[in-house]
């Protein structure tokens, strides 16, 4: 029988769990239970490392249905239920219904399930209650995520996956921020700039004119994995509005600004933005690029456009 094995493990599993739920720990507990089936033939391995189990877009659990649908495998093995998936309506659906009618055999290892040798209670009692398990805990789980987020950044702890430009995360130091002394200087040029009464619109016609490479620009020339949906060049040009963004950023005061939004629920990948006196505020958790006399007075300068206009 060709034998499908998958793998997964989310991010924070990774970071809550350590190596409990391992990759190298999930194909090694399938495989020591092959070894003891004569009749599973491996036909391949398909992983979804970094994905959570609330939601079945993942690449690799695709390309394994994929191979599900066109009869390339007739046993699907996993080391539980959870691995597969912690919505318990769609892995429900999956393991009582698509799979028995593909006659596909459906193993779960620690969990002691095979769909071959399952009996009406299991099928109709304890498999609905192990998938409710296993969704509720993914709930669970993301609720101790958010809150271990939340104590960090009231630390002072930077979580986001980039540095706003100006600054670097620190190698040293997990969570801080380091200035980036390669551009520091531009920036402070920028305040310096609209403090001497230029526009944006003239302050990004300059930047170009030296041909000092945009904040986006930069990190594609460092290799960053970051990704905009703005861009529309290769190596885009400053804009008016990547120099107000710096100007009204207080991150260069050293004021860390954190939870600027969050997730609607745990199943979605939707952000909802939260209000501006709700963000997490922590001062002097960087060091600072301008002083806050310099900062001030930009902000009043385009509070005073505003109120002209």
């Amino acid at each position: 029988m060709k034998c499908g094995i998958y793998l997964r493990i989310s991010k924070e599993e990774e970071v809550l769990n350590g190596e409990s739920n391992s990759i190298a720990g999930q194909r090694m507990i399938i495989k020591q239970f092959m070894e003891q089936q004569k009749e599973l033939q491996l036909a391949g391995e398909w992983c979804d490392d970094g994905y959570s189990g609330i939601t079945f877009d993942r690449p690799g659990i695709n390309a394994l249905l994929q191979n599900v649908y066109a009869g390339n495998i007739k046993c699907v093995i996993v080391k539980d239920l959870s691995r597969f998936g912690r919505d318990y309506i769609q892995t429900g659906k999956y393991i009582k219904y698509i799979f028995p009618k593909l006659g596909v055999r459906f193993i779960a290892v620690c969990d002691n399930y095979d769909s071959e040798n399952s009996s009406f209670l299991e099928d109709s009692l304890l498999m609905p209650i192990l998938n409710l398990i296993n969704d509720a805990y993914c709930r669970d789980i993301s609720n101790k995520v958010r809150w271990q987020q939340t104590a960090r950044r009231k630390q002072g702890i930077y979580i986001g996956a980039f540095a706003a430009y100006g600054y670097l995360k620190s190698e040293k130091e997990h969570g801080k921020l380091v200035i980036d002394e390669n551009v520091v200087d531009v920036i402070r040029w920028i305040f310096d700039m609209r403090i001497k009464g230029n526009s944006a619109e003239k302050i990004a016609y300059k930047l170009n004119l030296m041909k000092i490479p945009s904040p986006l620009a930069y990190k594609k020339l460092n290799k960053s994995k970051y990704t905009t949906s703005f861009a529309k060049n290769k190596y885009p040009k400053w804009s008016p509005v990547a120099v107000r963004r710096i100007l009204s950023n207080e991150l260069y005061t050293g004021v860390l600004l954190q939870g600027k939004d969050k997730k609607i629920s745990y199943k979605l990948d939707i952000r909802q933005k939260i209000p501006k006196e709700e963000w997490i505020r922590v001062e002097r958790a960087a060091e600072a690029i301008i002083s806050k006399d310099v900062f001030e007075k930009v902000q009043a300068m385009d509070l005073r456009k505003k109120e002209m206009v």
